[in-house]
């Protein structure tokens, strides 16, 4: 299991990509949370198989006109069998 911490910037702002976020997350089988920062950056945190979390990365940081990945910290985990993700305030 991995755990990964990333902030995305770009065109992230608004309730849409974090629903966006929060679908494919759920799609991959993965738990943790997405939420708006106050410099207009998002916050996700992700946790599940590996392959699901590259797969989360890569659909986070989807190029300069999109959203792009502007720090990423990946863990290993413990299994947690935890499949809630949720957009938090």
């Amino acid at each position: 299991m991995r755990r990964v911490h990333a902030v995305v910037t770009g065109e992230v702002q608004g309730v849409g990509f974090r629903y966006a976020a929060r679908a494919r997350a759920q799609e991959l089988g993965l738990a943790g949370w997405v939420r708006n920062l106050a410099d207009g950056s998002v916050e996700v945190e992700a946790e599940g198989e590996t392959g699901a979390v590259e797969r989360m990365l890569a659909w986070l940081d989807r190029g300069p006109r999109a959203a792009r990945l502007a720090s990423v910290a990946v863990t290993e985990t413990p299994v947690t069998h935890a499949t809630e993700f949720t957009i938090e305030r």
